[in-house]
């Protein structure tokens, strides 16, 4: 019977172990077939910048360690950050995988920031209907995107119908400032060199940067300015196949044909990151975080308000070291405020409050520079804000009024006019009985026990009074008189 129950148990405890070893054993050859046979998508939407950096990085890294042959981007882009730019290229030129961009679907761009990082991959592919180019720089508050043009002053674009000068030759205007030159010259210099990299037309990326300059697909891959044009990634895959390339210093036959593509989402940190990197977020929890700890000393010991508000102030200030903010918007927003809270505790007939709004709103149109491809603040965000700030301010307002109007039910304001008893007969100087307390009390007519007084002055701890027209009435006791 023993030997029945061992062999019944180790059927039962062995089947467990096999299906264990199939099914790692099966993920083994999934993983092993992958590592030598797929694409990894990612996807570029949008402005370039800090969320797009880290995303791009972790995708890359997470790509190189499954074994992928082949990265591809797909991109879709206004422009973005100098700094995001950089940092992306500088990935690309140094990962040990091949890297294809291509600007999809029909109806996209490779603008400004898109441009660069387009010339710097291995492969510069893109879709019927695209465009690339306007690569010029444009200075914002000491950080440098890329705008998508150059500019002539400040109201001009890269749309005026105006002669262009020619290559190497920079504009009049504000394209000749010192400033000016010194971006434009870094920046031809930077794109003429990642042209050169992989073999592409340098002089048409020179004029990308002084010029505006921009391309239809058909016309890029004419002027040697991307290699492929193809409608899919599958067809991009089997275009390239075979192309040999240069990967970090040496060079690489493609095998692309018939790859698997696997998209790469990204996480969690990346998500959060393009959450609160996004201007109109980060303007949202700067407010809130303001407005959190504002309650939080007006009323101390609330301690949500508070929590609430440092946690949001932080991920506000994060988000705002990564972006091009203007601090003089920082400031005139955190002025707005303060004089709005001073208009409640100091009223001056709104003067202030008014003041607080305008310099809240001019603040927050100035936070960010709208001539960032996606980082301007929503004007109907400022708005919303605007409006409430101003209902508020109005509410506490229109409260502490009130409140001021209401008469006083507390300390030696309020016994003026209050009804006292006599508590003895006096001449000059005795007692009265006001709110169940006895007070000394002065009067310049003889008064009688039990009598109804006006209470007129107080001097010090002394009640002046004087009688009123009316029969002198019982005393009443203290319980009576509450």
């Amino acid at each position: 019977m023993g030997i029945v129950r061992k062999t019944v148990f180790k059927r039962w405890f062995s089947l467990p172990l096999l299906l264990l070893l199939l099914t790692a054993l099966a993920l083994h050859a999934e993983v092993a077939n992958r590592n030598t046979s797929y694409a990894a998508k990612l996807s570029i939407e949008g402005a370039i910048g800090p969320a797009a950096a880290d995303y791009f990085a972790r995708a890359l890294a997470s790509a190189e360690g499954s074994g992928a042959e082949l990265i591809v981007i797909r991109m879709d882009t206004p422009g973005g950050l100098d700094s995001a730019m950089r940092t992306i290229i500088k990935q690309i030129t140094g990962s040990p995988l091949p890297i294809a961009t291509y600007v999809a679907p029909s109806g996209s761009r490779a603008a400004s920031a898109g441009t660069y990082i387009l010339l710097a991959s291995h492969i510069a592919a893109m879709a019927p209907g695209t465009n690339v180019g306007a690569a010029t720089p444009v200075q914002i508050g000491g950080i440098s995107p890329l705008g998508g043009a150059d500019e002539e002053d400040e109201n001009s674009d890269a749309g005026d119908d105006k002669p262009q000068p020619a290559a190497g030759k920079p504009r009049s205007g504000a394209g000749s400032s010192a400033m000016q030159r010194k971006l434009i010259n870094d920046a031809v210099a930077y794109i003429r060199g990642l042209a050169e990299l992989h073999g592409r037309n340098q002089e048409w990326a020179e004029q990308a940067v002084r010029e505006a300059a921009s391309l239809s697909a058909s016309e890029a891959l004419r002027l040697n300015v991307i290699d492929v044009m193809a409608d899919d990634v599958a067809a991009l895959l089997q275009q390239i196949d075979g192309r040999e390339v240069v990967v970090a210093g040496s060079k690489q036959v493609l095998q692309t044909s018939g790859l698997e593509i696997v998209h790469i989402d990204p996480d969690w940190r990346s998500r959060l990151l393009a959450v609160i990197t996004n201007p109109n977020v980060a303007y949202i929890l700067m407010l809130i975080g303001i407005y959190g700890l504002v309650f939080e000393f007006s009323n101390p010991g609330a301690i949500v308000p508070g929590t609430v508000g440092a946690i949001c102030l932080l991920l506000a200030l994060y988000a705002f070291q990564l972006l091009p903010i203007n601090y003089a918007g920082v400031a005139l927003i955190l002025l707005g405020v303060a004089l709005m809270v001073a208009e409640v505790f100091e009223p001056s007939f709104g003067m202030l409050g008014m003041g607080g709004i305008i310099a809240f709103v001019i603040g927050s149109i100035i936070l960010m520079d709208t001539q960032a491809p996606g980082f301007g603040i929503d004007l109907s965000v400022i708005a919303a804000f605007a409006i409430a700030s101003l209902l508020l301010f109005a509410l506490i307002l229109r409260m502490a009024l009130k409140a001021r109007r209401h008469p006083v039910v507390s300390g030696q304001e309020e016994l003026l006019g209050a009804l006292a008893t006599v508590v003895d007969d006096f001449e000059r100087d005795g007692r009265v009985m006001v709110h169940g307390e006895h007070w000394r009390a002065s009067s310049d007519a003889r008064l009688h026990r039990g009598q109804r007084v006006k209470v007129t002055e107080i001097e010090g701890l002394t009640l002046r009074v004087a009688p009123l027209q009316e029969r002198p009435a019982a005393l009443s006791t203290p319980e009576q008189e509450k």
